[in-house]
């Protein structure tokens, strides 16, 4: 949630930031008016429950006909303190779901519009021209690394098999990542991919897209399509120390996700799946450390990028693209041969206070005093990097010749077909 202070003292700056994602500004009102009234009916039920205490001590030095006449008083206000906290529990809820539909302030400078406005901040490597490319495909079947026809029988549509020298590649991109991760200071997780709706809704995915979540309903529990969703709860109401500096994991796990309403989308291969494997940084800071830190956490994404050598782009990603909690998202995306596009293999997001807020994970001070802490994420490594490395990497026998980073994990220089 954003900090209710900045609604009340500029409601004007969180109506812009509604406008800059697409949404809509009257929420603001909508929100100013619940807490009015949460407000009022807090002071009402308070006011209620000072004239019972009073009450009560009257009714204990009186007597008589007197200490009737107050009993009955006594029965009035009681009725009337509960009516007032069954208004005040009403209001408590109207002003929940007021602030949790208004979505994390984007940061300035943050370009306005949907999936198609984003700004492109910079090339690096130039992508090759591939006489009679092959995409990542056709290149995984006749090289043995990708069995799509298997994956759809055990499973169904966008399921697969990783076989071979396709798994050793997988894991050796994502020991790769780890090692990335342990060089810089984090610690490594291996989280659970089941988690509780407090959590789920804590980290802002069960929102717009909560249909892209798969539900266990007669379990309660959602699987993640993120590590970052089981590491945001990590520290769940909780007090962190960041006395030494920003707090980061990376987690490595399976992720889940529906696509709903992608049909038709990339059905070919191994773009978009319902099932994959990542690496995925997650960093508890200070607020004050929050953009420093998301330009560290870029940072590793394009070193990660650059040793499995594919051209990239990194763009900044518009407002009405960032999902609920991002105040600000950078995207590393990488050429697809085959696609003549650029496609994302990276995103890294500052959620600032947004998810610590719902959270509760706090920090202290330099006063003692207990504050909200800022998250942010990252992705170092995951199964769609496959394609782009497959396809820039391939070569005119149909071989594909193995980043030489990736190498010592797969065993050979170079995978062959079959």
């Amino acid at each position: 949630m954003i900090d209710l202070k900045i609604v009340r003292e500029d409601p004007d700056l969180v109506r812009a930031s509604q406008r800059t994602r697409g949404e809509d500004p009257a929420l603001v009102d909508r929100l100013l008016d619940a807490d009015t009234e949460r407000r009022s009916a807090i002071a009402e039920a308070d006011a209620l429950r000072g004239e019972q205490k009073a009450l009560g001590k009257k009714v204990g030095k009186a007597s008589g006909d007197e200490r009737e006449a107050l009993l009955a008083e006594g029965k009035d206000l009681a009725e009337r303190v509960k009516s007032a906290v069954a208004r005040q529990s009403s209001a408590d809820e109207v002003m929940g779901a007021a602030h949790r539909a208004i979505s994390n302030l984007v940061q300035a400078g943050a370009p306005a519009g949907g999936e198609d406005d984003y700004v492109v901040l910079e090339h690096v490597g130039e992508p090759t021209d591939i006489p009679d490319a092959k995409d990542h495909l056709e290149l995984g079947e006749s090289l043995g690394l990708i069995d799509m026809e298997r994956g759809a029988k055990v499973s169904g549509s966008r399921f697969y098999f990783l076989t071979g020298y396709g798994a050793l590649l997988q894991l050796g991109l994502l020991q790769l990542a780890t090692q990335k991760a342990l060089a810089n200071g984090f610690t490594m997780m291996i989280p659970p991919v089941l988690v509780r709706p407090e959590v789920m809704a804590g980290t802002g995915f069960l929102g717009a897209h909560a249909d892209e979540i798969y539900h266990l309903e007669e379990d309660d529990l959602y699987l993640v399509g993120t590590s970052e969703v089981p590491l945001a709860g990590y520290h769940m109401n909780e007090i962190v120390d960041l006395s030494a500096g920003p707090m980061r994991y990376a987690g490595w796990s399976s992720c889940f996700r529906r696509e709903a309403g992608s049909y038709g989308k990339d059905t070919r291969g191994i773009i978009r799946v319902h099932q994959f494997d990542k690496v995925e940084a997650f960093v508890y800071c200070r607020p004050d450390e929050a953009d420093a830190e998301h330009q560290r956490l870029l940072g590793w994404e394009k070193d990660m990028l650059a040793a499995v050598d594919v051209p990239y782009r990194v763009i900044d990603t518009a407002g009405g693209d960032l999902g609920s909690s991002a105040a600000r998202k950078f995207d590393c995306e990488a050429w697809v041969p085959t696609q003549q596009a650029y496609r994302e293999l990276t995103s890294t997001s500052n959620c600032t206070t947004f998810q610590a807020r719902r959270l509760s994970v706090r920090y202290r001070d330099e006063n003692g005093k207990p504050q909200i802490a800022a998250t942010l994420n990252g992705t170092l490594a995951t199964t769609r990097w496959l394609v782009a490395i497959l396809e820039n990497h391939q070569q005119p026998d149909g071989s594909v010749l193995l980043p030489e980073a990736l190498q010592p994990f797969v065993g050979v220089e170079r995978l062959t077909p079959r």
